[in-house]
């Protein structure tokens, strides 16, 4: 469970992602736990990455 929780975070399309066989975007815990949105949504969707 961790493990889709830590990619659901920076992959909200995770489903679509899944579906297509496109690669995950990995998240960046630097940002995470930090207090404000970063970190969480501000990673790229799928069709704003072309995929």
């Amino acid at each position: 469970m961790l493990s889709f929780g830590r990619l659901f975070i920076s992959n909200p399309d995770l489903v679509d992602r899944l579906a297509v066989g496109a690669q995950p975007a990995l998240p960046d815990l630097s940002k995470a736990y930090g207090g404000d949105h970063r970190g969480y949504t501000d990673y790229p969707s799928l069709a704003a990455v072309g995929g």
